[in-house]
């Protein structure tokens, strides 16, 4: 009786992690994202490990739960994998206020973003 299994959201050769409601702009995750897409995962954890962006610590916990889950669950080799996809979404936005002059109100807003990583596992061109 039981459930059928779910159909792979990603390719043979793909692994995928999601990190979710990270406390940052989307446009400013946007920016670490970009920094890794198509790079080779130990080159992409390099470059995060040695960024000044404080959001980096998070892309990279999750660069490396993706490659954790590619070696883990999909029997791929790590050492052939490149980010393939990583893309950002936007998530809940927290709206706060702060009391300004004459008993008006100035709102806040702060906005969570979630962040999605592909690897994909690439044959080396002899």
């Amino acid at each position: 009786m039981g459930q059928k299994k779910n159909e792979r959201r990603v390719g043979d050769k793909e692994a995928l992690a999601k990190g979710r409601n990270i406390r940052v702009s989307p446009q400013k995750l946007n920016l670490v994202a970009q920094m890794i897409r198509g790079q080779k995962v130990e080159k992409a954890l390099a470059d995060l490990s040695f960024s000044r962006k404080r959001i980096a610590k998070d892309v990279k916990k999750v660069l490396e739960s993706a490659i954790a889950n590619a070696e883990n669950n999909h029997d791929l080799d790590i050492d052939s994998l490149v980010v393939d996809k990583a893309f950002v979404g936007k998530n809940i936005v927290m709206k706060r206020w702060r009391a300004r002059a004459r008993g008006r109100v100035g709102r806040i807003h702060k906005p969570f973003s979630e962040i999605t990583i592909i690897v994909k596992e690439v044959e080396e061109a002899a």
